[in-house]
């Protein structure tokens, strides 16, 4: 049976724009017959895969790069070896196994589509390319070459690759399926859209005996203020399956996630409206049954007057009635472990997100 670690968070923004649609107002959903704010998935796991850099959780080894550029990113890698003039070689390499490059305005093509290649990957592949550069430059690599560079490619040895997947539509087998989900967060209230209309005053007007500062631009930014219960979860098994049966770093790369999930913002329109809210709410559950969101909880929308603590109040107490329900309706033991900062949760506790992560990690070894 497949281990589940699954994160339950309650987060509280104050007025912001985390997340945008093609308008520039803020991502929401219909949900329970009502509206609610929303922060995408592809949103939060960026957030996540910065955190694990920015934060430190994760070594540059450990984790992956996803873009179009790897031929600027290995010509670069190639130069530092004192190779230069290597980019026929490196879209020769491509080419060996179906990844097309594409002229475009800059020095360097860059592939169709985006690569989540681990870092460790690029620097082998840079290593073979310069192993086999006159054959390459020749477009002459053979099925040792070939068989090399596959091998770079398909490697999932980054955390981050291991956990969010990877498909590469010219090469099914290279794809990796991803050891986590995470869901859209939404709020467990409705909401409505604001709009803050603002000026940019002109701090040099011609004629400085004018009273009346001159607006040099106006426009409007629609935003809201939402209490978001946020889901993920990560089968382990896969994930140490995805690491090439590296326990040990699957176990530190899930810590990392676990963390990292917790500390994570998204960056929309921060400079603005500086909502670095954490969350009010931490709930893990360790378990073998099967993923279970606990989104349902807020089918009805929660309500200030609720509790008498607010929303985010309101919101755990209605989380663990619903978990209750669930737990005792299909006789689930979900092994929820707790950090909650409202004061509401019923039972035990962590002090703090150390001891939670720890009871986490202790779980783990216990083999619940």
């Amino acid at each position: 049976m497949a281990t589940f670690v699954e994160l339950h968070l309650i987060q509280n923004f104050a007025p912001s724009c985390l997340n945008r649609d093609d308008t520039g107002a803020p991502k929401d959903a219909m949900f329970g017959g009502f509206r609610r704010s929303r922060i995408s998935s592809q949103c939060i796991k960026r957030a996540i895969r910065e955190t694990f850099s920015n934060a430190g959780l994760l070594k540059p080894e450990e984790l992956g790069i996803r873009t179009r550029n790897l031929v600027a990113i290995l010509e670069q890698k190639l130069a530092d070896q004192g190779i230069t003039d290597a980019t026929s070689a490196i879209e020769n390499a491509l080419a060996t196994v179906e990844l097309k490059v594409k002229a475009r305005t800059e020095k360097s093509g860059h592939t169709e589509y985006l690569l989540f290649l681990s870092n460790n990957a690029i620097n082998e592949l840079a290593g073979v390319i310069a192993s086999h550069l006159d054959a390459l430059q020749a477009g002459k690599g053979d099925r040792e070459v070939k068989k090399a560079i596959d091998a770079c490619i398909g490697s999932a040895s980054a955390v981050d690759v291991a956990l969010f997947g990877r498909m590469l539509a010219d090469r099914k087998e290279l794809n990796v399926d991803a050891a986590a989900q995470v869901a859209h967060a939404i709020s467990t209230h409705r909401v409505d859209r604001e709009s803050d209309f603002f000026t940019a005053v002109d701090d040099w007007t011609k004629d400085k005996n004018d009273e009346e500062a001159d607006a040099g631009m106006l426009g409007t930014v629609e935003f809201n203020s939402s209490c978001q219960y946020r889901y993920a979860v990560v089968n382990l098994d896969k994930l140490i399956e995805n690491l090439d049966g590296d326990a040990e770093l699957a176990q530190r790369g899930l810590q990392a996630f676990l963390r990292a999930s917790v500390l994570a913002i998204p960056t929309g329109r921060q400079n603005t409206f500086a909502a670095h809210n954490l969350p009010s709410f931490v709930g893990i559950a360790v378990h073998n049954s099967q993923p279970i969101s606990l989104a349902n909880a807020f089918e009805k929308p929660v309500w200030a007057g609720e509790h008498k603590s607010g929303l985010a109040a309101a919101s755990v107490a209605r989380l663990q009635s619903h978990a209750t329900q669930l737990s005792q309706a299909f006789g689930l033991d979900l092994g929820l472990q707790v950090l909650d900062l409202t004061g509401t949760w019923q039972g035990e506790q962590a002090k703090d997100l150390e001891a939670l992560l720890t009871q986490v990690d202790a779980a783990l070894q216990s083999g619940r």
